[in-house]
């Protein structure tokens, strides 16, 4: 074929293909490269994110150990733990590195996270000896988020549950004591919200609001330390209103199980203000509840 016929068939291709032939000449032309000291260069770019060396397990596990107890970096801490599990996902280290993932979010202030693998851990290894602990944790991290008496108690309320499910599920366990000792810390948490909104009632002279608040603390929550007040303001509720007989039988219940409380000075004194003294009514809704408990 003449130099001139090839010439005029190139001119015959379109613009656009005519750059896909260049493209593909020096693709082309490089290829014998890879044979003059590229070929290495090429392999390391294809292959730079292949590359991966697992770890001895106790080796990450025990660096993990190291951040959380010495360098006291429970972020750090966590992620040794994580990548226990991940190079080892079904071994026994995994499942005591998960445990430790969640203590160190514990640790950390991080409640969402420790909720988040305590509950994997039980649900995962539900027969294990530290299946008690892991549902501890879960309890603790919705105790320590128990807001204060002014705010909404949703909270507690979910502490409360949790800490029922360890003694329910594991009542011989050391953890059962101490989830015993924290549930009476939120029922009090309960009671005294109850408490301050029956005190607001009371200031806004709504006597019978304020007399169920109260009475929710006397018939839900006896062995609080809010009861003692409650019978007094029972007291002074009823005596408010103009119905004595529960009056004194408020102050009576209050001076037989706390007599040397202060709660029951006062309602002895208001009481005694309307020429009367405290008398226990034993049909009394006060009376039978404090019978029902044994006080």
């Amino acid at each position: 074929m003449s130099a001139q016929r090839m010439t005029r068939g190139y001119l015959l291709v379109s613009p656009r293909a005519r750059g896909l032939l260049q493209v593909a000449t020096l693709v082309l032309l490089a290829l014998p490269l890879a044979g003059c000291g590229t070929g290495a260069l090429w392999d390391k770019f294809m292959n730079k994110d292949d590359t991966f060396v697992e770890e001895p397990a106790d080796k990450i596990y025990n660096e993990g150990l190291y951040l959380m107890n010495e360098k006291k970096d429970m972020k750090a801490a966590n992620k040794k733990f994580e990548e226990v599990d991940r190079q080892h996902p079904y071994s026994d280290w995994a499942r005591k590195s998960l445990l430790m993932s969640a203590y160190a979010s514990y640790q950390g202030g991080d409640y969402d996270s420790c909720i988040g693998a305590a509950t994997r851990y039980v649900t995962l290894h539900p027969g294990s000896p530290d299946a008690a602990y892991a549902q501890y944790l879960i309890a603790a991290s919705h105790y320590d988020q128990i807001p204060d008496i002014n705010r909404d108690q949703g909270r507690t309320e979910k502490a409360i549950a949790s800490l029922e499910e360890v003694v329910r599920k594991y009542p011989n366990s050391e953890y059962a004591t101490s989830a015993k000792a924290k549930i009476e810390g939120a029922r009090d948490q309960l009671a005294g919200k109850e408490m301050s909104v029956g005190r607001y009632y009371m200031q806004k002279r709504d006597y019978t609001a304020a007399i169920n608040r109260y009475k929710a603390v006397v018939t839900q929550y006896q062995t609080t330390r809010h009861v003692e007040e409650a019978l007094y303001r029972l007291t002074e509720a009823y005596m408010s209103i103009g119905i004595v007989g529960e009056a004194q039988t408020a102050a009576a219940v209050l001076g037989h199980n706390f007599p040397d409380s202060r709660w029951y000075k006062d309602a002895y004194n208001l009481v005694k203000s309307g020429g009367l003294e405290p008398s226990e009514n034993q049909g009394s809704w006060i009376s039978q509840t404090f019978k029902k408990i044994g006080l």
